[in-house]
């Protein structure tokens, strides 16, 4: 069994356990309950973001020290479209939490954040796209 796969089991227990504790202690408790789960849940994707924060930041300093390209160079279009995908699946349940307990304010907000989240996904794997005119300056450095 890999990490993920044990991880995926370990989420999987302590939803089945909320669910369980739900059914003993009632209704009255969802609040806290789901509070619960999101509190787990939300240090576990911590933990996710911030080892791939960090393997990013080692691979970034690696290839500066070697003088190599930019990692942004190596980006493939499968990982461009899987964050896509994840960005995607991610809006469901958040749109649902942050309208929820946000009403309309807290939807918008929600869809504002993972709006900027893609904008700066796009703006760091092809740069200058955002600069007048539209064109990145692979097109431009093409015209030279």
């Amino acid at each position: 069994m890999t990490g993920m796969d044990t991880r995926d089991s370990d989420l999987r227990t302590e939803l089945h356990a909320t669910l369980q504790a739900r059914r003993e202690l009632g209704e009255e408790y969802d609040s806290a309950l789901v509070d619960s789960f999101l509190e787990q849940l939300g240090r576990r994707i911590d933990g996710v973001v911030d080892r791939q924060v960090r393997r990013g930041l080692a691979e970034q300093q690696t290839v500066m020290a070697r003088g190599a390209r930019s990692p942004r160079a190596t980006d493939s279009w499968g990982e461009r479209f899987g964050f896509g995908i994840v960005s995607l699946v991610l809006a469901v349940p958040l749109s649902a939490i942050g309208g929820g307990i946000g009403h309309l304010p807290g939807l918008l907000i929600t869809w504002a954040g993972l709006v900027g989240v893609n904008v700066v996904q796009v703006a760091r794997v092809t740069p200058g796209m955002f600069r007048r005119g539209g064109r990145s300056s692979r097109e431009t450095d093409r015209e030279d």
